[in-house]
């Protein structure tokens, strides 16, 4: 899933470069369409995004 969603990435730390997995949320709906995606997230209020985006389905 990683992979189809694009949310294994290089990633650097001190230099060092490594694989991991990008801080992303995607809403995907009962048909299994990708409906909305949030990239590079912040924790504050995304909680409430992504919930509001819920409801608007």
């Amino acid at each position: 899933m990683c992979d189809a969603y694009g949310a294994w990435v290089e990633k650097s730390m001190y230099g060092r470069k490594y694989m991991g997995i990008d801080r992303s949320t995607f809403l995907i709906d009962e048909t299994g369409t990708l409906r909305t995606e949030w990239r590079k997230i912040k924790v504050k209020g995304h909680v409430a995004e992504v919930l509001a985006a819920v409801r608007a389905l």
